[in-house]
């Protein structure tokens, strides 16, 4: 059976969706992979999937790129003639999703998180969820990672009769596995993994680092961010981070593929952001053994058990974060360790990566069959 993927950027199907690639190409299937091409397409392609390279602006709106993308999948389509689709995240949703009705192809859509454009409403929020009916509309099945995104879109007229709850993209229990709670002799340590952008809550975090290191000064508390600039607002927030940088008030770490290690070596997870499918970094820190303070949002809270492995706050409130830290310090050093063994409990029995893997599979049998 031959297998086309469809998503916006290789490194995110590399390191949460690697294990159903290597499932598929285990079974004999023939695999492709459509995405825009970079430095992470070769980590894909050494696993044995054939890569097709797409023009694809993961957050442009302009209207002609869109147009040419969706003719692109067209091309694609007619020249592989896949048995499969599976789309991933807004654009290869969408498109993806028109073309493959169009030539009557069985696809697979999953629906990672709603994104910045509809979350924000406004005419381009409408306009995609006119798109996303019609390109919902004849998939095989329509993926959601939380129960408030299927609800949602449902209510748009979006995914009405061919839904299914994923528990988000799963985590690898093996290559995430539980890590000793690390001494908090030289002091705590806060770690934020996210992108740098708004919608993240990057100025949460930012703030809410300054504040507290007033605050407490007695406290040896460090606040380390990892995580990517987004090129549109690089120039916002690069010279504030360098500023606090310099200060003392937090570590930059910059990118990092694989967080695990620096995860290990942290003592708390913060996780300020305003909209997600399922959070994966939440779900790795549950993984490696770490409590969390996250935003009391879909998408974050049901990776965690309200005062038992995590504390929630509100998204975009700085003081709310600010309140979570200092609930979190007031604990001892044993209470946040055992907060951390009820993370990894918590995680291995409702998001193993091989839940997910066994949903794509049935969808890959009712192609089989027909």
């Amino acid at each position: 059976m031959k297998i086309l993927i469809l998503t916006n950027y290789a490194n995110g199907l590399y390191l949460f969706r690697k294990e159903l690639l290597l499932k598929f190409l285990e079974e004999g299937h023939e695999v492709a992979v459509a995405v825009p091409q970079d430095e992470n397409c070769r980590k894909i392609g050494k696993l044995g999937c054939r890569m097709e390279y797409v023009r694809l602006e993961r957050r442009g709106s302009n209207p002609v790129h869109d147009l040419k993308l969706f003719l692109s999948y067209r091309r694609l389509l007619k020249k592989e003639k896949p048995d499969l689709v599976l789309t991933y995240t807004i654009k290869p949703n969408i498109y993806g999703g028109l073309a493959c009705r169009l030539y009557k192809i069985p696809y697979v859509m999953n629906i990672t998180g709603l994104g910045t454009a509809i979350e924000n409403k406004g005419l381009l929020s409408r306009v995609l969820l006119i798109l996303y009916r019609w390109a919902a509309g004849k998939a095989q099945r329509v993926f959601f990672q939380n129960e408030r995104n299927r609800i949602f879109m449902q209510g748009h007229g979006v995914a009405k009769d061919n839904s299914a709850l994923l528990p988000g993209s799963g985590v690898n229990l093996a290559e995430h596995p539980f890590r000793e709670y690390p001494s908090e002799e030289n002091g705590i340590c806060f770690l934020a993994v996210i992108r740098i952008m708004k919608d993240k809550g990057i100025m949460e975090f930012l703030n809410a680092a300054e504040k507290i290191r007033t605050r407490l000064p007695e406290k040896s508390v460090q606040f380390v961010l990892a995580g990517e600039y987004e090129e549109e607002t690089r120039d916002q927030y690069e010279p504030l981070i360098h500023k606090l940088c310099e200060s003392g008030i937090i570590t930059y770490l910059g990118h990092i593929d694989y967080v695990e290690k620096v995860m290990s070596e942290s003592h708390v997870i913060i996780h300020p952001s305003y909209h997600e499918g399922l959070s994966n970094v939440l779900l790795e820190a549950a993984a490696c053994g770490r409590p969390v303070l996250a935003t009391n949002v879909n998408g974050c809270k049901e990776t965690f058990i309200e005062g038992k492995t995590g504390f929630s706050f509100d998204k975009e409130d700085t003081d709310a974060l600010v309140k979570a830290v200092e609930k979190i310090l007031s604990l001892t050093e044993a209470e946040r360790k055992e907060m951390g063994k009820e993370a990894r409990n918590f995680v291995a029995a409702h998001f193993d990566r091989q839940l997910v893997l066994a949903a794509y599979e049935k969808e890959l049998e009712r192609v089989r069959v027909k």
